[in-house]
């Protein structure tokens, strides 16, 4: 983190933490809307300060990053009432390759480099959905030491319980991913099992579907209201093969489907045309696809290319 120099804490070493912060918020909040009004928010608290009281803060990095912690933290208490009244499934927004990635800003400037997430394995489409049923305190302890490596003295303030309770929350919440995550299968295995899905489905080939999915396969889709989709999980492989032929024949001519990579993974992205209307997420366990996630709910697609 930043620390403070002799001259005082500059824009450039403050504004310099929005990159970690967004990162930070996002995998708590599987949102990159409310992750940016998040740390807009802990700004516009670190500006409400007098330069006195901002100097006498040794690292302003990790002043930010408490309160944005603890707004996280807010925010969370507040989604569970919000996701019972959200219409369907509710899957955290998917994100772009930084070249696929634009900007929902008005005036569709393009998004500053520094608000870039980083696609690595803590932001895969399995792992956040598995964040989705911890509470709050066990999302926060464990991002916060396990992926930014937080000690739980830093972690505690934050959460506002012993050191010893983090670092309980951190073993719980640790040992919810082991149950429910398969081991990952090589990237380009991975890519290969999506392309051979992507040719199969464009072919409404059944029988090649339910071969690339895992017979008991879970498929979720999310619209929130907004865009017309399945409201409740398919459960088995042959059921989600006969869907999404069913999808397959009801396909507009002038939609596409595309290799993409959703959240640092192979996925797949309908466009029709040229807007994407449809981003799919996959969870592959050795040669056969486990879990299907369809975002179709325009709010979540903003980042996404279009044309």
């Amino acid at each position: 983190m930043t620390t403070r120099s002799e001259s005082g804490h500059g824009l450039s070493a403050i504004m310099s933490e929005r990159r970690q912060l967004i990162n930070f918020a996002y995998r708590l909040l599987g949102s990159l809307a409310e992750a940016e009004d998040v740390v807009q928010e802990a700004y516009a608290r670190w500006y409400a300060m007098s330069r006195q009281q901002q100097d006498v803060i040794e690292s302003p990095g990790a002043w930010l990053t408490r309160v944005a912690g603890r707004i996280c933290l807010d925010v969370l208490g507040s989604a569970r009432a919000r996701r019972e009244r959200y219409v369907g499934e509710w899957i955290p927004e998917p994100l772009p390759e930084r070249t696929e990635w634009i900007s929902a800003r008005p005036g569709g400037a393009t998004i500053d480099p520094a608000d870039w997430v980083t696609l690595d394995e803590s932001v895969n489409m399995a792992f956040l959905v598995v964040l989705e049923s911890m509470t709050p305190a066990e999302r926060v302890a464990f991002i916060l030491h396990d992926v930014f490596c937080h000690s739980f003295a830093e972690v505690a303030e934050i959460v506002g319980r012993t050191p010893a309770a983090c670092r309980q929350l951190a073993s719980s919440a640790r040992r919810r991913i082991r149950e429910s995550q398969s081991p990952a299968s090589p990237t380009a295995q991975q890519a290969r099992i999506v392309r051979d899905f992507k040719q199969a489905w464009e072919a409404k080939d059944i029988d090649a579907l339910i071969v690339l999915l895992d017979p008991d396969a879970t498929a979720i889709a999310d619209g929130g209201g907004l865009a017309i989709t399945f409201l409740r999980p398919i459960e088995g492989g042959e059921q989600i093969a006969r869907a999404w032929v069913e999808i397959a024949e009801q396909r507009p001519g002038n939609m596409t489907f595309l290799e993409r990579t959703v959240n640092g993974q192979p996925g797949l992205v309908a466009q029709q045309d040229g807007v994407t209307v449809t981003v799919f997420a996959f969870e592959v366990a050795g040669d056969r696809i486990k879990r299907i996630w369809a975002v179709r709910n325009p709010d979540k697609l903003r980042r996404w290319t279009t044309g």
